[in-house]
């Protein structure tokens, strides 16, 4: 279970629960700093250990290449003279590996090896002395000999690692469609936060103003300090009272701060009928409200201590202004054109521009041209092919409108609803009851959402020249299409399911918004959860295991050969390390070579990255055994 959200209007009160959570968060960045440096620490270790494997490579290859053979004779045969510069071959090709190397491969344990080799040694030297009459021929024989059979295991050591490389190989590929679905994830998650935190530093801000001080959770009672005025035998006085209203039952409890001695102040209990600001020229006081109450015939007269104070109490109780309102924004007939002019700008002339709807508009322009199109006087009067209005400007205007609804687009009401939708782990699930809460929306709401469903659909299928995929378009529009009624931390860390329900509506339009829900065939029905919600993560580690089959020396011997079998027993621990950019566009292999990513096709043997391009005719035959080998291995 996660930490609670940390409010900022806690802060002011400093509560108990309060510092308890601050110090829950404190506990787990302590057990991740110790988390962190265990894991440099051992970090350090795995590279020591491939720094150590480095060095005894390279030593390995120089002493390849310093050795050379004595032969008898005047002239030397091709194949003598390939097999003389084998080893520089070999030497050349393990510093070449060496030298692009990102994959780590455990030494050889060569235990098993040297115990057999020993035995043919010592069967060798039985055989020298048991033929020491034939000293001439014995010592052509061994000069022939030593050139398979030093050379041979040698070969089979490389292939084995070659092999190696190409099941790294084969497993970075099954590894791709994993990669590449977590950097989506690994940016959909950034996205949001990145969201997320300007709309907290935006509460946060709001929350350092003196008329967000006293402001609390709008499910909690207002409370604070009111003057009230009362009438005494010499006149009028105001008294300090502490005064907590309490929204569903419209009762103000008011307790005075005024010390009497010997005497316990009893609140005071009203019953709330209406609330109305008081006009500024008919007091000498600022900051003054009237409110009607059942228990008195007259009205009670406040003054706050401020006028963004007045201004939360007035909320509260749902006071009325003695003045008109200025209009705001709302969704009627010039709404509807304004929202359809601005698409249809969109969709003819900004429909590629890269970053639509990402890049913002300058605020002053914006502001113009809502008061231009909404003026009472001559609503809708806009030339939007003028030069004055750029497209970052519609752009713009457009989301602005839409944020600036009395009501969101998708209503406060559904708003609880959709985010339990978006949370849900069942995908079916998630999909049809959003696209149930989509048809309760009032007629107009759905209306106006269809519409800009279908432009945003639009815009996202050319999002190969404007980047703005799905995913994207939805961290724009959802903190704007839907909002919660009280803006808090909570809230703010709900954002990203909202960005959840816009993405499906984009992406799911057909179903969502193309037919109704009486079309399918059940209504949703949330399944039974028995143990708390774990999200499985995406991850390949459930495919079948490779088996794959221990090298056989029979791949390295000719028919005519009638020494002893040589058995070549190892255990490698491979380490893949890989470097991709976002497009997946290389991935470095570790052994020489970059791999462009590809899906394996049907009846097509991959191609291995470890051939020479040039061969001789030694190393034709070679590279042919190990293709026969791989394949065998994939047949089976």
């Amino acid at each position: 279970m996660g930490h609670p959200p940390l409010e900022f209007s806690d802060c002011y009160k400093d509560s108990p629960d309060f510092r308890e959570t601050l110090k829950c968060y404190e506990l787990e960045l302590e057990r991740t700093n110790k988390f962190l440096k265990e894991l440099i620490k051992d970090g350090n270790s795995v590279i020591a250990a491939i720094k150590g494997y480095s060095l005894a490579v390279q030593k390995f290859s120089q002493t390849l290449s310093t050795f050379q053979f004595d032969f008898i004779g005047d002239s030397l045969t091709d194949d003598e003279i390939n097999i003389a510069e084998s080893f520089q071959e070999f030497a050349g090709l393990l510093q070449e590996v060496e030298h692009d190397r990102m994959m780590m491969v455990k030494l050889v344990e060569l235990g098993m090896f040297l115990l057999q080799a020993d035995d043919l040694l010592d069967k060798e030297r039985v055989n020298f002395y048991d033929s020491s009459v034939e000293y001439v021929y014995q010592i052509h024989q061994v000069q022939d000999r030593k050139k398979f059979d030093v050379v041979e295991p040698v070969l089979a050591f490389l292939h084995s690692i070659f092999t190696i490389n190409s099941l790294v190989v084969e497993t970075t590929q099954d590894f791709m469609p994993y990669k590449q679905e977590l950097q989506l994830s690994l940016q959909n998650t950034r996205n949001h936060y990145e969201s997320t935190c300007e709309e907290l530093e935006e509460l946060m801000m709001r929350m350092k103003e003196p008329s967000q001080i006293c402001k609390i959770q709008n499910f909690l009672p207002m409370e604070g300090f009111l003057y009230i005025q009362e009438k005494r035998a010499l006149g009028v006085s105001w008294v300090k009272h502490y005064c907590k209203y309490h929204k569903e039952g419209k009762q103000l409890t008011m307790v005075s701060c005024e010390q009497k001695p010997n005497t316990k102040q009893a609140p005071t209990l009203l019953t709330l009928k209406s609330c109305i600001r008081r006009r500024t020229e008919s007091i000498d006081k600022r900051f003054c409200f009237d409110v009607e109450t059942a228990e008195r015939n007259a009205p009670v007269t406040f003054q706050a201590l401020s006028e963004g104070d007045r201004k939360l109490w007035m909320e509260a109780m749902d006071g009325k202004e003695p003045v008109s309102l200025p209009l705001a924004l709302e969704l009627n007939e010039t709404g509807f054109k304004f929202v359809k002019k601005c698409i249809n700008y969109i969709e003819d002339k900004a429909i590629t521009q890269e970053g639509v709807y990402r890049t913002v508009g300058s605020n002053i322009q914006v502001q113009k041209l809502i008061n231009t199109f909404f003026d009472p006087t001559n609503p809708g009067n806009v030339d939007f092919n003028s030069s004055d209005i750029d497209d970052k400007t519609i752009t713009s205007a457009l989301k602005f409108y839409l944020r600036s609804l009395s009501e969101p687009l998708m209503t406060y009401d559904l708003h609880r609803d959709l985010m339990c939708a978006a949370k849900s782990d069942n995908l079916d699930f998630r999909l049809s009851e959003i696209h149930s809460l989509i048809y309760k929306l009032p007629e107009k709401n759905r209306e106006m959402l269809e519409i800009l469903i279908t432009h945003l659909v639009y815009v996202c299928s050319c999002s190969d020249e404007n980047r703005m995929t799905p995913s994207n378009m939805a961290v724009i529009f959802g903190p704007t299409l839907m909002r919660a009624k009280e803006e808090t931390v909570a809230a703010m860390l709900d954002i990203k399911f909202q960005n959840i329900v816009v993405e499906i509506l984009i992406e799911d339009y057909e179903k969502t918004l193309s037919s109704s829900p009486e079309d399918s065939t059940a209504p949703p029905v949330l399944p039974p959860r028995v143990t708390p919600r774990k999200r499985q993560p995406i991850t390949i580690s459930k495919r079948p295991a490779r088996v794959h089959q221990t090298l056989s020396p029979d791949h390295f011997q000719h028919t005519e050969s009638n020494y002893p079998p040589l058995t070549l027993t190892h255990t490698v621990v491979l380490m893949l390390s890989f470097h991709d950019r976002w497009t997946g566009s290389h991935l470095h292999c570790g052994w020489g070579r970059l791999c462009k990513p590809q899906t394996p096709k049907a009846n097509k043997t991959p191609e291995r990255c470890f051939a020479p391009s040039k061969r001789t005719s030694s190393q034709a035959r070679v590279y042919s055994q190990t293709c026969e080998l791989s394949r065998s291995r994939e047949d089976k």
